[in-house]
């Protein structure tokens, strides 16, 4: 991954998982050590399940600009679809308490998502990389006298 691309995930990443810190504590206090462990691992789906997402989608972007809305827009469908397929999997189980699970997952997801937005606005991300054009070299090769 480039630079920017690991400099977005780790601007997303690290709030969510303060984010699901407290919510884990928050959940301990509420629910128990099984809330906590709820928490725990929403924190843990989001951040795999965003950060995947985040990777797929940059290198679409780098390969097929074309379809880069398309799949954005398709990739966060997919998300949500997936964590709500995996909220109903867990939500009889005993592992961990439920309510919490699916209150940190949304909470963790909501923190993903503004942090996400936060780092793209503020990032400086070329729209167009620039290449020099065959033109330009045949100018700078003509006023510096050598040719390439």
């Amino acid at each position: 991954m480039p630079s920017n691309d690991v400099r977005i995930l780790a601007q997303a990443a690290v709030p969510t998982v303060a984010v699901g810190a407290i919510a884990a504590v928050v959940s301990g206090v509420i629910a128990g050590g099984k809330g906590a462990i709820g928490a725990g691992v929403a924190t843990v789906v989001v951040i795999l399940f965003m950060g995947l997402g985040l990777y797929v989608l940059q290198r679409t972007a780098k390969s097929l600009p074309h379809l880069f809305q398309a799949m954005g827009l398709m990739l966060y469908a997919a998300q949500i679809l997936l964590l709500f397929i995996f909220m109903a999997a867990f939500k009889n189980t005993t592992l961990f308490n439920p309510k919490a699970f699916a209150v940190s997952l949304l909470v963790c997801t909501l923190a993903w998502i503004a942090a996400q937005a936060r780092a793209h606005m503020k990032s400086k991300i070329l729209y167009v990389e620039p290449e020099p054009s065959a033109s330009a070299k045949d100018k700078q090769s003509h006023k510096s006298g050598h040719s390439s």
